[in-house]
């Protein structure tokens, strides 16, 4: 193929992604409210394990949860429903993110839990299939992901709203080698995206008394799709006139966080996919790393949680498993309950978590046989809940 038969393809496939994604903003116009859980007769929780060490973590975070809903699962309030079959091995077999009996089982659910699953990357022996994570955010159209980090002796209470249907991350296995000098991939940015996600940042902000929103970009160089993030979250900024709306470049951003005076300023952060999937792992650090912090996707039908790191294979290669942390899942596990409507179970498990990873700490998780298994930090806090 000459060098212009290569660009003429190309070009063919950049209309094409640009037909879809027109049409998928023309889709977010027509979309009703969020779903209103209390008016349900029954609330199903998906429980859907994923690979490595997910369906481990995963389980436990499940059990957990079992208990505290205990009530409600007897009163047939609550439902909870294991899938199974988003291992890599499966979607490799099918050539697809997720199989489609697996997609079918999970819009059948109201919220799932899920565990991580392992994305191939250059290099690997997989083939290019797409993140699980991503095709599902987009195939239930999780449009916003939202992590929050809280040390209270340093000052720290942030919540980070990120975009999770578009920026970088929108076709991010549909770029195009044009030739064997050039690939390109794409990013994307949509009014109806960028106002629902700014939204929803905005009125997490008023209903918490929080009095700051910071809108991350890196608008001075990624001027069209950045840029229009940008002055987009400042129009709706504009609606909330109590909240202090300030703009940062994400270079700074990372920067600042660790500033021990600045970071104290930070309440709500909102941007695009890519710099939100970076910093929160920053973020997460200060609390202990990202074994410790969980992640909430959230659309107006579906509601997915999870933990925000991955699959550990080597773990599983190596046969250790059972020592698999489930923190991250467990925090993932409180937003799950809040988003629900069970508050006071949320403040409970939360207020165990606290116990049982900061103060007390009588058992530790280290990954290894010198420390607890997956299973008796499940107990403990259990034990603790019970005790509160």
């Amino acid at each position: 193929m000459t060098t212009e038969q290569s660009i003429q393809a190309a070009l063919q496939k950049f209309e094409t992604l640009l037909r879809t994604q027109q049409q998928r903003a023309e889709d977010i116009k027509t979309q009703g409210d969020f779903v209103d859980y209390a008016a349900l007769d029954q609330i199903i929780i998906g429980v859907c394990g994923g690979d490595g060490i997910g369906p481990i973590i995963t389980k436990e975070s499940a059990r957990v949860l079992e208990y505290l809903l205990a009530g409600s699962v007897k009163a047939g309030k609550v439902a909870f429903r294991a899938i199974d079959g988003l291992t890599i091995e499966n979607r490799v077999a099918v050539n697809k993110a997720i199989p489609e009996d697996v997609l079918a089982q999970l819009k059948q659910c109201h919220v799932i839990l899920k565990g991580p699953t392992t994305t191939p990357q250059a290099g690997d022996p997989w083939p290019n299939i797409e993140s699980a994570n991503v095709a599902m955010r987009k195939a239930l159209d999780l449009f916003a992901n939202v992590r929050p980090v809280k040390v209270e002796d340093q000052g720290i209470d942030w919540t980070f709203f990120r975009e999770n249907t578009e920026g970088a991350y929108a076709v991010g296995s549909q770029g195009v080698h044009v030739t064997d000098d050039l690939a390109v991939d794409f990013v994307v940015t949509t009014t109806e995206g960028t106002e629902r996600i700014a939204k929803l940042a905005y009125e997490y902000a008023r209903r918490n008394g929080k009095n700051r929103v910071s809108v991350i970009t890196k608008a001075n160089v990624i001027k069209t799709t950045d840029g229009k993030f940008l002055r987009l979250c400042k129009e709706v900024g504009k609606e909330y006139p109590e909240i202090t709306t300030d703009e940062w470049y994400i270079d700074i951003t990372t920067a600042k966080l660790i500033d021990e005076k600045r970071r104290r300023d930070f309440r709500v952060f909102v941007l695009p996919n890519l710099y939100g999937d970076i910093i929160t792992d920053e973020a997460a650090e200060f609390q202990g790393g990202v074994g410790t912090a969980g992640s909430a996707n959230i659309g107006k039908r579906y509601a997915m949680f999870e933990a925000i790191h991955g699959s550990a294979p080597r773990m599983i290669r190596e046969g250790r498993g059972q020592y698999a942390d489930p923190c991250s899942m467990l925090r993932a596990s409180v937003m799950l309950l809040s988003h629900i409507g069970e508050q006071a179970k949320a403040d409970l498990l939360e207020q165990a978590l606290n116990i049982c990873m900061n103060t007390e700490k009588k058992l530790t998780i280290t990954g290894r046989e010198n420390g607890c298994t997956c299973a008796q930090f499940g107990d403990y806090v259990m034990e603790t809940i019970a005790a509160l």
